[in-house]
């Protein structure tokens, strides 16, 4: 439906930002509360650049950030430095504030993201924690070291049916110079996800590795 939210979401959006908006000011002693809505503010601020003209998804380093809501991130900044700390939701807003600080996706601070994933593996650790881990690892040192954390998750049951984690290693894998292997980790990503624009999303990147 073009490159906007449909107006369930942007309604669902606005909702989820009043709410917690209001546990905030409620709250104003939490930090974790001031934290949530540091994140909400920030997630909600790339809602119009996500999807592209036809509906398909776009991939945070790929979006036009002249799309992302200033305001929201501004006001997301704010909450964050009411809160703080090292609680989960402070951890995971200071990572989404490293993206919105950055007016480039090369300008992005992935050392520093790196080291707020390795912080957040140890305050909730979660297969899903150390799959971004991993991804920021690759950003910051290089496709072997965020490959060298994906072969730690390679038989995790929880992330056995995610389409996520063929989808990253496939990533590495070109980068690495692997193309023949990732294509086949693009081709199993997209047997996985139920959405029919990231499939073919992913069947894209499986087609532009060539013939296994």
């Amino acid at each position: 439906m073009g490159g906007v939210p449909t107006s369930a979401t942007h309604r669902a959006i606005e909702e989820a930002l009043r709410l917690a908006r209001v546990l905030a000011a409620l709250s104003p002693d939490e930090p974790e509360a001031h934290s949530l809505a540091a994140l909400l503010e920030i997630q909600a601020s790339r809602a119009a650049a996500r999807v592209g003209p036809a509906g398909e998804p776009v991939l945070l380093l790929d979006q036009n950030r002249a799309r992302w809501d200033r305001l929201l991130i501004g006001r997301g900044l704010a909450a964050l430095a009411l809160g703080g700390g090292r609680g989960v939701y402070a951890l995971q807003a200071a990572v989404a504030a490293c993206h919105g600080r950055a007016l480039t996706a090369a300008a992005t601070d992935w050392p520093r993201i790196a080291a707020l994933y390795a912080d957040l593996a140890e305050v909730a650790p979660a297969p899903v924690v150390e799959l971004n881990r991993a991804v920021a690892d690759a950003m910051a040192f290089g496709p072997a070291a965020g490959f060298a954390l994906l072969d730690a998750l390679a038989c995790e049951p929880a992330l056995a049916n995610y389409h996520l984690l063929p989808s990253v290693r496939g990533d590495l894998l070109v980068k690495l110079g692997r193309t023949a292997e990732a294509r086949g980790e693009f081709v199993r990503a997209a047997g996985l996800t139920r959405n029919d624009r990231e499939r073919r999303l992913l069947l894209d990147r499986a087609d532009a590795c060539g013939v296994g």
